[in-house]
């Protein structure tokens, strides 16, 4: 059979997902669930795990594993074992991301039992990374063929499409490769400069003058203008909108009602005429958004449920003989439905049975799963949208937090035991929720590529089991050495989700805050308003809307120039997709050998001492620069290739 170049243009939508033909057909025979592809996925689960959790705890910043382990896989596959399979590349890959999955799914909020003064244990790290990690698998599987299958073309994984891109083009080379390369050479240099030896900043800001309260950033970096090229401008739009909501709309009004109080409106502990717009935002701004986050998955969950009730009914049907013969012509298979409510009902079981370990309580462990299904369901559709790397894991786990631990509180259920089984049960849900979101990233690519889901949801489970043990041995090596909550270990959302579980044990949150956030939500929903971007906008950064948003209009332009010659349009939009691709391969892979050399605490940031402090941190400086490389990214684009 002839190696083909590259991937087709119905791998973005233009056709039924039940007609894309996957990169490798179904005729073609090749083995994914190998020894090596099972040895190999388990290591880089262990070492993007490994390297996430101290990164993020104590250094503030996390690594994408998606598109670096496809690198990665390749390379060793070809490399090492003289073998050029792309769906045992395709394993690794997803395999290696339930390790950063699972690590930013435990950072975010077990660490919280020590900040609550109580003792953790490595056995509950594990137990909870475990039983989070599964339900985080299972609960996608419903709806995998939804998400993946039925909405070919309307959600664009962009994060997954450059994953199935690097794959494809590193395992066919060509021109596609070529460009690929291109985007990679270009954002991995444009990371070192800025990210690495600090000669501009990555996030320029200014401060909206008559406005008080209001600021308005972008985020300088190459991934978020390749996230945005593939996304398009819709998508970009509505997050922008939000953004704009939050940042020139909320935080002047608060600042203007609090600008003479003389007394601290809870839950900040700061007067308003004193807080800077990151301090508004992150006291009050977030829980709108978390509220928002929340009412949009309600939603998203109410519109989708009869896809998920069909899902489960022929689910249900595939359990015959007929269907399984029927299977075997096919790789659209998943685990058996039998397996989501077995695991379902095993956690709840092993919660109950395991207070010493898992100390939710038979009540919060129902709370944990219930919540577990409705985020999973959340997050595998909102990285449809914006990708793994920006998918507001804190915004979900707070709004679980508010549902477990006020439901616990009016049950009695407090103090420390309260506490304990509030965080533990909102634990289970934050792995849940990551991981999910990394399933659904993994079961894109496997859709695109042509590899069989239930052998990837196995894989996925095999490498969140190895991982689970290191990431908690490295929690506790932190906390004992530094302490949760040091400067050396500041672990920001851990202390944030301590105190979002205080705060409703002693009958304290800003509930109100929360339910306006609601509002929004269903406010977008009745004007036609597609409400988990506008929500995404909302609750995070303007910053990472704006980069996002000058991605898509890069497509715009493009899309206009060649808008009179369809063909020439086909090929500038192919080259354009895998360039930006590059831009985000070549951003993940710098920042992994800059935190190498923050985790050997080795300073390659000379860019202040050499350009002193004021210029390299200099909000026009980073414009330039920004603009320099959305200049060459489009310049690079625009150039015509070829018609094929």
């Amino acid at each position: 059979m002839e190696e083909k170049k590259g991937l087709s243009t119905t791998a973005y939508g233009g056709v039924n997902g039940d007609d894309y033909i996957p990169y490798v057909p179904v005729e073609k025979a090749m083995p994914e669930l190998t020894l090596v592809s099972i040895l190999i996925g388990c290591f880089f689960a262990i070492v993007f795990g490994a390297a996430n959790t101290y990164l993020g705890l104590k250094v503030g910043m996390t690594i994408a594993a998606g598109i670096p382990a496809a690198i990665l896989s390749t390379t060793f596959l070809k490399g090492i074992f003289k073998r050029n399979n792309i769906l045992e590349a395709n394993m690794i890959q997803s395999m290696s991301s339930m390790g950063e999955s699972l690590a930013g799914g435990l950072i975010f909020i077990i660490p919280a039992v020590i900040v609550l003064g109580m003792d953790l244990k490595l056995t509950t790290i594990i137990a909870v990374g475990v039983l989070g990690g599964l339900l985080g698998i299972l609960f996608v599987i419903p709806i995998r063929r939804y998400l993946t299958v039925e909405e070919h073309g309307k959600l664009i994984y962009p994060e997954s499409m450059a994953t199935a891109e690097v794959l494809v083009n590193s395992s066919a080379g060509g021109s596609g490769f070529k460009n690929m390369m291109m985007g990679v050479a270009g954002g991995g240099f444009y990371k070192l400069l800025s990210g690495g030896f600090m000669l501009w900043g990555e996030s320029p800001t200014w401060a909206i003058k008559g406005l008080p309260g209001s600021v308005f950033g972008i985020d300088a970096v190459a991934s978020l203008v390749g996230v945005g090229y593939i996304v398009g401008i819709e998508i970009a739009s509505y997050m922008f909108a939000g953004a704009l909501v939050a940042s020139f709309g909320l935080a002047p009004l608060i600042k203007y009602i609090g600008a003479n109080s003389s007394v601290a409106l809870f839950p900040a502990t700061k007067l308003i005429a004193e807080m800077s717009p990151g301090e508004i935002s992150k006291f009050y701004i977030k829980y709108i958004g978390a509220g928002a986050v929340a009412a949009g998955g309600a939603i998203s969950i109410i519109k989708s449920m009869p896809t998920i009730v069909k899902s489960f009914k022929a689910a249900l049907g595939g359990i015959g003989a007929k269907a399984k013969a029927n299977a075997s012509h096919s790789r659209d298979t998943d685990l058996p439905i039998t397996w989501v409510v077995g695991g379902a009902v095993l956690v709840f079981v092993l919660c109950w049975i395991m207070p010493s370990i898992v100390a939710t309580g038979p009540l919060g462990a129902i709370l944990g799963i219930i919540c577990a299904f409705f985020f999973a369901v959340v997050s595998a559709r909102i990285v449809g949208l914006i990708g793994t790397s920006n998918n507001p894991i804190s915004g979900m786990t707070i709004a679980s937090l508010l549902v477990i631990a006020g439901v616990l509180r009016a049950s009695n259920i407090i103090g420390n035991e309260g506490m304990l089984a509030a965080i533990i049960s909102g634990a289970i849900v934050c792995v849940a929720t990551a991981v999910a979101g990394g399933v659904a990233q993994g079961l894109k690519v496997n859709f695109i590529v042509g590899g069989t889901p239930k052998k990837v949801q196995v894989g996925m489970f095999i490498a969140v089991a190895a991982s689970t043990a290191f990431i908690g041995m490295i929690i506790l090596m932190l906390a004992k050495q530094y302490g949760i909550g040091s400067d050396q270990v500041p672990a920001p959302q851990a202390n944030l989700m301590a105190m979002i579980v205080k705060g409703v044990m002693e009958g304290q949150l800003p509930w109100t805050l929360v339910i306006i956030g609601i509002v929004l939500g269903v406010m977008c929903e009745l004007m036609k308003i597609p409400v988990l971007p506008f929500a995404l906008g909302l609750y995070l950064p303007i910053n990472l809307s704006s980069g996002v948003l000058i991605g898509g209009i890069i497509r715009v332009l493009v899309d206009k120039k060649f808008k009179k010659n369809e063909e020439q349009l086909k090929v500038q939009t192919e080259k354009g997709v895998l360039t930006a691709s590059g831009l985000v391969a070549g951003d993940a892979l710098m920042g992994i050998v800059i935190a190498v050399f923050a985790f050997l605490e080795v300073n390659i940031g000379f860019g202040p001492k050499l350009l002193g402090d004021t210029l390299a941190s200099s909000p026009w400086l980073s414009s330039v620069f920004l603009a320099i490389l959305v200049f060459l990214f489009y310049r690079y684009t625009i150039k015509a290739d070829k018609v094929k």
